[in-house]
């Protein structure tokens, strides 16, 4: 029981214990001198109050100075080393606080570059062949653009696999294109149906039409099974020319995963939809939302080329205060989608995912007081990095952005900060780091890592329903 309590409360307790052992000590040897006294109890309460107060005293003040010059050392350097071990971040491990440890940290310091030397020469291969299939991915991107013809790959649950250049233009029409999103999220799910059912009497191809959600436009279609499961989705893309855009694809999703509660999912199966936003205020009852940016985490990683990035008009002039920090102003929002538009996008790019951002409560908070608006309920899974980083590093730790993206080396560039998108992305790539951590930490599905979470209640309130 004990053991799973935090190092720090722990030796919190040791002192305790010791600071009342020794009060009852002294207790028992008063009590026992004036048992054999005939004199009056009156200097025997006297100088056991007295001394209690100085002992309780000495032991907290004990405390407070093992605490600062050995548990906080000791917490900070076995966050650096989670860091070197899990993330992959060349943290400087905190040497000069640990310098009442001995030889503890230059020694922990040694062994982890001495380890990390080793996999060096493992890691410029790996980075050599990636770059190899990214020119490669890149080439594949080139020519599908160049071909009228939209792809989709399926996996057998019906969810999107890949996606290329043709596809994302032809879903963005309906909503933002996002891969694991099942296929009738974009269109009506009878014609598919209907088609995949008919596959194995016409010669694995089938010719279909598909009527898009929610305006009912139709697209000329074909559909073809893949070998292993799944199906591919050819789509007649003719018309105006399309700027090109990445092939998007996570082909680990063909693989089936056992359908399980939120709460039982291990965090790496997870869909995350890191956002944030940008007000006229700081008010979450009067101001309003003027930017929203949002990215997604798939597989533990940032899935290139789905982002969702727009400005929204508040209907309301931009207080001169608020462009100061964020840079925006009345002439960028004219035009622009109203929340009702911009909230259900941002809704449709987050379904079936939790949502992530740093001060949860206060975007999140804005949302949900516009719900009725936007005719949708908010009610996904939330997470808060603010909270995140507290369970990795300790309560006593500086959990704003910049100094957690600062801890994780993870860079937001001068231009980026307090954009909506560029928080957004920052607040991503912190999660993608955040989570090995939490799984070095022992956690690992989503409802341990919401019990970890509520025990940093004092920070931030968890807004999970």
């Amino acid at each position: 029981m004990l053991a799973r309590l935090p190092l720090r409360l722990r030796i919190f307790l040791f002192f305790g214990f010791l600071a009342l052992g020794g009060a009852a000590l002294a207790a028992g040897a008063l009590w026992l001198g004036w048992s054999r006294s005939e004199g009056a109890a009156g200097p025997f309460v006297t100088a056991f109050l007295v001394f209690a107060f100085l002992n309780t005293g000495l032991a907290l003040a004990v405390f407070l100075l093992f605490d600062e010059h050995v548990a906080k050392p000791i917490d900070r350097l076995s966050a650096d080393l989670r860091l070197r071990a899990h993330s992959g971040v060349d943290a400087a491990l905190s040497t000069d606080a640990a310098r009442w440890l001995g030889d503890l940290a230059p020694a922990a310091d040694a062994l982890s570059r001495s380890l990390g030397d080793s996999v060096m020469e493992t890691a410029d291969k790996v980075a050599r062949e990636t770059e190899r299939l990214r020119t490669e991915a890149a080439r594949l991107t080139a020519l599908l653009t160049e071909i009228p013809i939209a792809t989709i790959l399926l996996n057998p649950r019906g969810e999107i696999v890949l996606y290329d250049g043709q596809a994302a233009d032809v879903l963005s029409q309906i909503a933002p294109p996002r891969l694991k999103a099942p296929l009738t999220d974009y269109f009506e799910r009878d014609a598919l149906d209907t088609a995949i059912a008919a596959l194995p009497e016409a010669g694995g191809e089938i010719p279909l039409t598909l009527r898009a959600l929610p305006d009912g436009s139709t697209h000329q279609a074909r559909l073809k099974p893949l070998a292993g499961g799944g199906h591919m989705v050819l789509i007649d893309a003719q018309g105006a020319p399309i700027a090109p855009r990445p092939l998007v694809f996570d082909f680990d999703l063909m693989e089936a995963t056992p359908s399980r509660e939120t709460q039982d999912t291990p965090l790496r199966d997870l869909c995350y939809i890191p956002f944030d936003t940008e007000t006229t205020g700081l008010s979450v009852e009067s101001d309003a939302i003027i930017q929203i940016g949002a990215v997604r985490v798939l597989g533990g990683r940032i899935v290139e080329g789905e982002v969702l990035d727009t400005y929204v008009d508040p209907g309301r002039p931009i207080p001169a205060l608020s462009t100061r920090i964020h840079g925006i102003r009345d002439a960028d929002v004219t035009g622009a989608p109203k929340i009702e538009t911009a909230g259900r996008a941002l809704h449709h790019f987050a379904r079936d995912a939790v949502l992530v951002a740093h001060n949860a409560p206060f975007d999140i908070g804005l949302l949900r007081r516009d719900a009725d608006r936007m005719g949708v309920a908010w009610s996904h899974p939330v997470l808060d990095t603010v909270l995140l980083s507290a369970v990795v590093f300790g309560t006593t730790a500086e959990h704003s952005l910049d100094a957690l993206c600062a801890r994780l080396d993870v860079t937001i560039p001068a231009e980026l900060r307090h954009t909506a998108l560029g928080d957004a992305r920052a607040t991503g790539q912190a999660l993608v780091r955040l989570l090995p951590l939490l799984e070095g930490k022992g956690i690992e599905t989503f409802g341990q890592l919401i019990a970890e979470t509520r025990k940093h209640g004092r920070l931030l309130n968890d807004l999970n329903v």
